[in-house]
């Protein structure tokens, strides 16, 4: 795997993080698992992700987030507590997945993953939030169920062709990025009408 696959493959898991951890786990560890993936050497330090201690986990929390996910502000609420969760993790598998031998790599890699994982964490959380604010309860199951839909295919995508991968999670960070601006925007507005 080439720099631009590995990137790709790090941008996505660590975006992905930012908005289904556990399911991002769980997915690229049943992956290895049922061996519908193979890691080239430098990545088999997720092999830990296929044991079956952190399957069993990795699944409980993802079945623990798909229905807190979709309870009216109960979604938020877990957003909250997993505020250091999501990026810690996208940090790690960011992290696992380039395997660079260079400690400043590491350092830059590790932070960049977790940045990416922060920014899809804070997008989905704000957007969220104001989805909990529609007066009907189906949109937020709607949202949620989008969300994880997306999060089990782009994980698809970034092992089948981790270049596609790297374009769609460029596109995810710039999308994340115009979500957190508007919503900070609209913060701003609703503060500043309220004073």
């Amino acid at each position: 795997m080439g720099i631009v696959e590995l990137l790709g493959l790090a941008g996505s898991v660590s975006l992905l993080s930012g908005w289904r951890l556990y399911l991002t786990i769980f997915v690229t560890g049943l992956a290895m698992r049922l061996q519908w993936i193979s890691l080239p050497e430098n990545l088999q330090i997720l092999d830990a992700l296929a044991n079956p201690w952190v399957l069993a986990i990795s699944a409980f929390g993802a079945v623990a987030e798909f229905f807190a996910d979709k309870i009216l502000w109960l979604d938020s609420a877990w957003d909250t507590i997993h505020t250091a969760i999501r990026p810690l993790g996208g940090a790690l598998l960011a992290l696992a997945v380039v395997d660079a031998g260079d400690p400043v790599w590491q350092v830059v890699v590790f932070l960049l993953g977790g940045g990416a994982a922060l920014v899809s964490h804070g997008a989905k959380s704000g957007a969220r939030a104001l989805v909990n604010t529609s007066p009907e309860p189906v949109s937020n199951a709607v949202v949620s169920t989008g969300e994880d839909i997306a999060t089990g295919g782009l994980l698809f995508l970034a092992f089948a062709n981790p270049v596609a991968a790297l374009v769609i999670a460029s596109l995810m960070l710039i999308l994340c990025l115009i979500l957190i601006y508007k919503g900070f925007r609209l913060w701003r507005k609703i503060v500043s009408n309220g004073s």
